[in-house]
């Protein structure tokens, strides 16, 4: 069987006036970033330097940012449930969001004060799971629903935070609308989901600050390597709010000379790619089941906030095929001789896939050398989630399901 080919295409999409830009301020991810290490299960996530991988592919340096270590969830979603639940409690009692410690928030004069609220949400796993853990260590409750065809390990971990979860018989985007409908018929319920659509772009505004931390810890462990700004950065996207939380960090802290910034998505869901396509400017839908093994990416409607940004300052779209997270996890898994091991699941693991893809043949020579990708270049990945599907894991890893030929 042939193999299904890399799709991109370049962003020549009219730039916008970019008024989203500054919602990625540093200022905003430093207050994420501050709230965030306030919690006694704060860490910094490794950074692993691949510089045998590096050498093999003749890159000058790969790095890849290992969430799988995040709050001890597997997966870097909690970043942004959690700080979004901050900052809305922090507006309902008129206080700012650097009041909204752990210690404060899991105090019983805030129960007093606030009470509780219902948060609802859809996820294909890792985001409910966030907003789960969350609500359980606040104290509030939570809801979420799950698309068709979700993994029974991330359904059974969210249960385990005592959410109220369901396996619905519809896809993500049809999840969301349930959940929003549900939020707006319950007393204290509010929607906390990591898309935006006209009329909710708040919280979605407040969840791409909580993924600034991941990116502010990156930005400075790269520093702290001698590395003082990466000349390339992969991103995977979903809806986008990933993409857009990285990649108006990374704009905003290079404003003079960004690095080139690159979003992949999964060919099943490739709404932004589809929209660069287009190249109007005005983003795209894609619907139906968006079966993919990039479970995390299989989101069709894209954040319109962080469209505005991605088409202001994203150097190429990328549609990939499963094979490529696939390869990515392998790679990942089973590293060059030297190298750290990064155990990474389907969504996390495309960037890597991708870069091999670019740099082993000339199959794809046009993409790489419009991304100006040789010996000098410095690379950044992110690795967003671990082996959440322990069953998937291994059919990919052992059995050689997805292979690239």
């Amino acid at each position: 069987m042939q193999q299904e080919l890399i799709r991109w295409v370049d962003n020549h999409m009219p730039p916008s006036a970019d008024k989203e830009l500054s919602i990625m301020s540093l200022g905003n991810v430093a207050k994420a970033r501050f709230f965030h290490s306030s919690f006694p299960q704060y860490s910094i996530t490794p950074l692993a330097r691949l510089d045998g991988m590096a050498k093999y592919l003749g890159l000058g340096g790969l790095f890849v940012k290992d969430e799988s270590y995040r709050f001890g969830l597997n997966a870097f979603k909690v970043l942004g449930g959690s700080f979004a639940m901050a900052r809305y409690i922090a507006q309902q009692m008129d206080r700012d969001v650097s009041e909204m410690t752990y210690d404060y928030l899991t105090s019983e004069s805030f129960r007093l004060e606030f009470g509780q609220a219902t948060f609802f949400t859809a996820t294909d796993g890792n985001h409910g799971r966030g907003v789960a853990w969350a609500a359980h260590k606040l104290g509030q409750k939570a809801v979420v629903h799950m698309p068709k065809g979700s993994s029974q390990a991330r359904f059974d971990n969210i249960a385990k935070e005592g959410a109220q979860v369901t396996i619905e018989d519809v896809n993500y985007d049809d999840c969301v609308r349930m959940a929003a409908a549900e939020a707006a018929q319950t007393k204290h319920g509010v929607i906390v989901q990591d898309t935006a659509w006209p009329g909710y772009e708040e919280i979605p505004s407040w969840i791409m600050q909580g993924y600034g931390t991941m990116a502010s810890e990156a930005a400075e462990q790269l520093r702290q390597m001698e590395i003082n700004r990466p000349t390339h950065i992969f991103v995977q996207a979903g809806v986008g709010s990933l993409a857009g939380a990285v990649i108006g960090y990374f704009a905003n802290l290079f404003p003079s000379a960004p690095p080139k910034f690159i979003v992949m998505e999964a060919r099943a869901a490739d709404c932004l790619y589809q929209g660069a396509l287009a190249g109007d400017g005005h983003p795209r839908i894609v619907d139906g089941d968006l079966k993919t093994i990039m479970a995390g990416l299989a989101c069709g409607e894209p954040n319109t906030i962080s469209w505005d940004i991605l088409r202001n300052h994203v150097s190429a779209f990328v549609s990939c095929p499963d094979w490529v997270s696939a390869r990515g996890m392998r790679m990942l898994g089973v590293p060059v001789k030297g190298d750290p091991t990064v155990i990474s699941g389907e969504s996390g693991a495309v960037g890597m896939g991708l870069i091999a893809a670019l740099m082993e043949t000339d199959q794809y020579k046009d993409l790489r050398d419009y991304l100006e990708l040789d010996r000098f270049s410095q690379v950044l990945l992110f690795s967003t989630e671990g082996n959440t599907d322990p069953m998937k894991f291994r059919k990919v890893l052992w059995d050689g399901e997805y292979a690239t030929a």
